[in-house]
């Protein structure tokens, strides 16, 4: 579970000062902009909370509303600090927590400044790291208060634990369901100098975490591989590519090599002719 505050000094066409998320395995649940000045739930699965607590939506409001106000300070103050003109500026602020596979979990809370990491949480020491020269300023103040700082440890831990637990268990159909990806392999010959680019494409799968690579007899290859951006689909899926470029000849050597929590077992496809494609669904 994450959330993402981002504050803009000069917003222009439109766009509100700022903006609140919140995230769940990757899909929004909850927003507040400056615009609306209200925090609404994204997914219908969230309108459970607001059923089991009247007050729930008025209250992630009034915080949503602070926060907005705090960092409509804070810009003008790093602003000075920086010594900057009026303009474009932008300061972000993400937290959240996570459970992972193994029961362990994780936790972070980081501010950006002009896109760059500006100071960052340290939940073991109850300290603050500061990166540039800027917040250190920041860093002694906020260092010099340990009962915020206990406390935001203990929200980490605990609290946002819980809420992720809960939000895990109002939005199980959608967060804990399983979707196969639609695996397919097409190749190209280069005129050039004869070499095959081969590009394996992961369509449709949930949830987000996936491990695709390139084997040669067996094991990971990696040179003269790229690969794009893990990315949403309208529906809630994602979607993923890699590539790679190798010597017809060798062409038996290499598979596309696909494991999620969808299959069974993990999928291996073999690089056929270039120009021709293979596709398989994962059997769940």
């Amino acid at each position: 579970m994450k959330y993402f505050y981002t504050s803009i000094s000069d917003p222009s066409q439109g766009l509100p000062h700022f903006v609140g998320v919140g995230y769940v395995d990757g899909q929004v649940f909850v927003h507040y902009d400056s615009h609306s000045q209200r925090a609404k739930p994204r997914v219908s699965w969230m309108e459970k909370v607001g059923k089991e607590d009247p007050q729930y939506w008025d209250s992630q409001t009034q915080i949503a509303r602070g926060a907005e106000e705090t960092f409509r300070r804070n810009l003008e103050i790093l602003r000075n600090r920086y010594n900057q003109s009026e303009g474009f500026h932008i300061i972000q602020l993400m937290f959240g927590c996570e459970l992972r596979k193994d029961g362990s979990k994780g936790e972070f809370m980081q501010y950006g400044y002009e896109g760059r990491t500006f100071i960052t949480f340290d939940k073991e020491t109850r300290t603050w790291v500061a990166p540039v020269p800027q917040a250190q300023i920041t860093q002694r103040k906020w260092d010099a208060l340990p009962a915020q700082n206990q406390y935001f440890k203990s929200y980490l831990e605990k609290e946002c634990i819980e809420w992720l637990q809960k939000h895990l268990s109002y939005g199980k159909e959608t967060l804990l369901r399983t979707e196969p990806p639609a695996v397919t392999v097409r190749g190209k010959t280069e005129l050039e100098d004869g070499m095959e680019t081969h590009i394996c494409r992961l369509d449709g799968f949930y949830p987000r975490e996936i491990d695709a690579s390139w084997t040669r007899d067996g094991e990971v290859w990696k040179e003269e591989t790229f690969s794009g951006f893990l990315a949403p689909n309208a529906d809630g899926t994602y979607h993923y590519w890699l590539s790679i470029r190798i010597d017809p000849k060798e062409r038996g050597r290499y598979r596309c090599h696909v494991e999620h929590d969808s299959l069974q077992e993990p999928l291996d496809l073999a690089l056929e002719a270039a120009e021709s494609h293979k596709v398989a669904k994962g059997c769940f």
